[in-house]
C-alpha cells in the first residue's frame, strides 16, 4: 500500500459518502463504508463514528487493521461497523468496497413478510442473480453475530454483492468504490419504483425469466464503465468541504 493508493482511496470514499448524504440515503451519523486497501495486511479505511457524512472530508476516515484498530487517524470506530464491515470484506475478497445504510425504500422491503426485490423493471435487472437475504435479525450489531450472518450469506453464494438485512437494512459491496456506489445508487432507485407500484394495489406485471436475464447480460457489459463515469461526475458535483 503506497501513499498515493491511499490518498485516492480517501478521496473516493469521503466522496461516497457526501454523495449518499446529498440523495439522503444516511440515516443520521449511523452507518458506514468501508474500503479494503491492497497489500498482504488487513487494512481498512472507514468513516468514524460522530462525522455527519455530509461534511466527511478524505482526512476523517480511519485506516484500521482486522480487529478494528485505528492505526491512522483521530476518531472512534463505532462497534456495528466493526462487527459488520471487517466479517464482509474478509468473507468475500472480492468486495473491496463495502457500503451499509439503512436507505428508506430499500429497508422498506426488509420490513414487509417476504419483501425481495422483484424483477418487475429493468432497473432490477442489473441485480438479477446477486441478491442475498439474511432472514435473522437479533438486534444491533453490537457484537459479531450479524456480521457473521451476512459473512456466512457471502461464503454461500460468492456471487451475491447485496445483502437485503430483516428489519435492518441493506449491504451493498463490490470491487471498487465506484462501483460500488453506482449498485448502492440503483438498488434504492429500483426500490423506490417497486415501493411506488405496490402503493397501487395491483400485482406487479413480473418479467419473464428470460427477459430478465437477457437484460442482466446487456446491463453488465457496460456496468463498470458507466459506475466510473457516474462516480467521476459525482466528485465534481460534490467537493470536499473546506476546513
Amino acid at each position: 500500500m503506497d501513499s498515493t493508493q491511499l490518498d485516492t482511496a480517501r478521496d473516493d470514499l469521503a466522496t461516497a459518502l457526501r454523495v449518499a448524504a446529498a440523495m439522503e440515503l444516511n440515516e443520521g451519523i449511523c452507518n458506514h463504508f468501508s474500503f479494503a486497501m491492497p497489500g498482504g495486511e488487513e487494512r481498512y479505511l472507514i468513516n468514524p463514528y460522530g462525522v455527519h457524512w455530509s461534511e466527511m472530508r478524505p482526512d476523517h476516515l480511519l485506516l484500521i487493521d482486522g480487529d478494528g484498530r485505528v492505526i491512522d487517524g483521530e476518531g472512534e470506530v463505532e462497534a456495528t461497523a466493526r462487527h459488520i464491515h471487517v466479517a464482509a470484506h474478509r468473507a468475500n475478497p472480492r468486495h473491496a468496497a463495502v457500503m451499509h445504510t439503512h436507505m428508506p425504500h430499500c429497508t422498506a422491503l426488509t420490513m414487509v413478510e417476504g419483501g425481495q426485490l422483484e424483477m418487475a423493471h429493468q432497473t432490477a435487472c442489473r441485480f438479477a442473480g446477486r441478491l442475498a437475504y439474511v432472514e435473522a435479525f437479533g438486534g444491533l450489531a453490537l457484537d459479531e453475530e450479524e456480521g457473521a450472518a451476512i459473512a456466512a450469506s457471502a461464503r454461500a453464494d460468492d456471487g451475491a454483492d447485496v445483502f437485503f438485512l430483516a428489519h435492518h437494512g441493506v449491504t451493498v459491496c463490490g470491487p471498487s468504490v465506484a462501483e460500488a456506489f453506482d449498485d448502492l445508487y440503483y438498488l434504492e432507485r429500483a426500490a423506490r419504483q417497486q415501493v411506488l407500484a405496490q402503493s397501487t394495489g395491483l400485482p406487479l406485471n413480473i418479467m419473464p425469466q428470460e427477459v430478465v436475464d437477457h437484460t442482466a447480460r446487456q446491463m453488465r457489459q457496460v456496468m463498470k464503465v458507466q459506475a466510473d463515469e457516474h462516480f467521476r461526475v459525482l466528485k465534481r458535483l460534490y467537493p470536499a468541504p473546506t476546513q
